[in-house]
């Protein structure tokens, strides 16, 4: 399930393509390198008198693999951080323009809370801003760090955001946890009718604090991409949320075909393949057309990403979660359109650009 990779590697390597139940201890044993995705656990019961050098996830998270085990054993590991950032920032865009439409009301002069500043909220304050909102900023590693006046309080998202949006790593202890951030004591705080978007990690939020949230309509609505304990996702949360996707929030083309050139660089810098700089020579043409013809920006990204339809696939067959995954269909990125200027005088044709659309 790492797409544009076939033949890639053949020139230069053995190469085997397995599923991720078929990645076992026996076939680690006598590989140099593992690529793979979030559903290979990555720990000593895999690794353990392997020869691997090198493990590459085509993916920004490192939460399935042990990273002491490999230190340890001298095995490098390489991830690939903001590669379907965008991806994830026009989900995030196409939720709020969903949810907003469905309830009534305008974007513009909102609020919306980014919990989590990296590679993905950066992009969601861009995408937010573009769209005329108002944003708050929390991220109190970065805040410490970086002594930047710009970041707010947990407890100000909580009292002013009309919409909370979480993007952050998750850390089990320490100073700042974010296990279960989104509990009942955080939900019983937020402002009275908060839209809760969560495409970060399933156990940012405890789900059932959620559900209570939504049930009191403390929470007006939800959006989420990640779950506790999938493939088998909370049957009531499903059916509440406004949107509920089969975390793939970050499965643009464009997020994968980054993702594979990053594994690809990290085997050719081990292993000294000649393919430090490949990417896949021609990426799949969006299903719509790829020229918008409006001078409304939510109606742009509506035209991109009708996430609706990736919600209603989930709620009408859960049991279809991997499947979903793993066959998800082509999605461009706001890269791969251009809207028309010229026919449509558009006036705010800088905040199109902001988020990546060509002005043509």
């Amino acid at each position: 399930h790492i797409p544009f990779i076939k033949g890639v590697l053949e020139p230069f390597a053995t190469v085997q393509y397995l599923t991720d139940k078929e990645i076992t201890a026996k076939v680690a044993q006598n590989a140099d390198a593992l690529l793979i995705r979030t559903r290979t656990k990555v720990n000593q019961s895999l690794l353990y008198r392997s020869s691997v050098k090198l493990v590459a996830t085509a993916t920004i998270g490192l939460d399935h693999i042990d990273l002491g085990f490999c230190k340890t054993h001298q095995i490098q590991v390489n991830n690939v951080p903001g590669c379907n950032s965008w991806a994830v920032a026009q989900y995030i865009a196409a939720a709020m323009v969903h949810i907003s439409g469905k309830q009534g009301f305008s974007l513009t002069g909102k609020t919306i809370g980014i919990i989590g500043v990296g590679n993905v909220g950066s992009k969601v304050a861009k995408v937010a801003k573009a769209l005329g909102m108002k944003v708050l900023l929390n991220d109190p590693p970065r805040a410490q760090m970086e002594l930047n006046h710009n970041f707010v309080s947990l407890t100000e998202i909580q009292e002013r955001a009309d919409f909370i949006s979480f993007h952050t790593p998750l850390t089990h202890s320490g100073k700042h946890t974010t296990l279960k951030l989104g509990n009942s004591d955080f939900f019983s705080k937020v402002k009275l009718g908060a839209i809760i978007m969560n495409t970060s990690r399933g156990e940012l939020i405890d789900q059932t604090a959620l559900l209570a949230a939504i049930k009191n309509k403390k929470v007006s609505a939800g959006a989420i991409d990640v779950w506790e304990n999938e493939p088998n996702i909370n049957p009531e949360l499903l059916k509440l949320a406004e949107i509920a996707t089969a975390h793939i929030a970050g499965y643009s083309t464009d997020g994968k075909a980054n993702a594979t050139a990053g594994v690809v660089k990290a085997v050719s810098e081990m292993f000294g393949f000649p393919l430090h700089n490949w990417y896949p020579p021609v990426l799949p043409k969006p299903t719509q057309s790829k020229l918008i013809e409006t001078n409304d920006i939510s109606k742009a990204i509506r035209h991109c990403y009708p996430i609706a339809e990736d919600s209603l696939r989930l709620k009408n067959k859960p049991s279809d979660f991997e499947l979903l995954r793993n066959n998800y269909p082509v999605r461009r990125e706001f890269s791969a359109y251009s809207v028309n200027e010229k026919s449509h005088k558009i006036q705010n044709s800088s905040n199109f650009e902001l988020l990546g659309f060509n002005i043509s």
